[in-house]
């Protein structure tokens, strides 16, 4: 089957944006796998009545808990915003996808009634 230069085009930049979306999905789950974590350790610190440690430079030292969950939340909140961030931008690629999935999808049905 021939394909049109504009269709070729079409095609190599809906593999592009695959691969980014592909690429998105590891980086939002690597930052939920990070945030989980967070949440973990931040619910851990509410539940004792221990001293609570942090590792820094692989020293694990005593730290001020009402410090540490101040450090966690805002981790937290930073993990939070890029998640948010992927995921937007996923919708967009997306969105875009999509649309020249649909644009191909016509071409190639036309061609296929043309043979016909």
């Amino acid at each position: 089957m021939d394909i049109d230069e504009e269709t070729g085009r079409k095609i190599q930049e809906l593999q592009i944006l695959e691969q980014h979306l592909q690429g998105f999905l590891m980086d939002k789950q690597s930052f939920q796998i990070e945030l989980n974590e967070l949440l973990n350790a931040l619910e851990e610190i509410k539940k004792t009545e221990d001293d609570v440690y942090k590792i820094i430079g692989g020293i694990m030292i005593k730290a001020d808990k009402k410090e540490l969950s101040k450090e966690l939340d805002e981790k937290k909140k930073i993990f939070e915003l890029r998640i948010s961030s992927i995921e937007k931008q996923e919708k967009l690629i997306e969105n875009k996808a999509s649309y020249l999935r649909t644009e191909l999808n016509d071409f190639f049905h036309k061609k296929e009634r043309l043979k016909s």
